[in-house]
């Protein structure tokens, strides 16, 4: 509950303090992350973690200041990341993912180029995202966390004014799950790290 309310509290704090004369744009972003998880612990090296590409989609808000192009965008995507993890010894291999309502807010520097600035413009961005679980397919003894944190960086290009496409990478800041074996006294525990690319149309 505490780390929901700061989350809520963190949104409002960014977007009072864009100005009041903000460009605003709003609209469907939908795409795909390619994940896998960092794997620690004792167990770390009897299992091989591969990538596993999945789907992300959600709306996205935008606030621009004109003319020095600084701004924050914030989006709710229904996203799913996890890996292929596989077993060293015996070669069995099975896709691990996890179901998140993530929310990622950025801040987003934007070039003007004189020529081409009402055809195309390049942008740069980063920031925090906040995910919270909704389903899973793990086993019974892995832990999964309910909330997980990362941190996305991105680069983009918007067309029109309207239509923005962006590939990002992420760091999961926190374990995503986490195996303990008492008999053997080992860990097992991942992270998430994800290629995520998006297509965005604002209105």
């Amino acid at each position: 509950m505490k780390k929901s309310i700061f989350c809520v509290a963190l949104v409002a704090a960014m977007f009072l303090a864009i100005p009041a004369n903000a460009q605003f744009k709003f609209g469907p972003k939908v795409g795909v992350n390619v994940s896998t998880l960092s794997l620690k612990g004792e167990m770390a090296e009897t299992f091989k973690a591969n990538n596993i590409t999945n789907f992300t989609g959600g709306l996205m808000a935008e606030f621009m200041v004109p003319v020095i192009g600084i701004g924050v965008d914030a989006s709710v995507m229904y996203t799913r990341k996890g890996s292929t993890l596989k077993e060293v010894t015996t070669g069995v291999s099975k896709d691990q993912h996890t179901d998140y309502v993530e929310i990622p807010i950025n801040l987003k520097y934007k070039f003007s180029l004189p020529v081409v600035g009402s055809i195309l413009a390049p942008y740069i961005y980063a920031g925090p995202s906040f995910a919270f679980r909704v389903d899973d397919n793990f086993e019974d003894q892995f832990e999964e966390k309910s909330f997980e944190t990362a941190i996305n960086v991105g680069i983009g290009v918007e067309f029109f004014n309207h239509l923005q496409i962006s590939g990002q990478y992420g760091w999961g800041l926190g374990k995503a799950f986490e195996f303990e074996n008492d008999m053997l006294n080992s860990v097992l525990n991942g992270k998430s790290r994800a290629w995520t690319f998006t297509a965005a149309y604002l209105f």
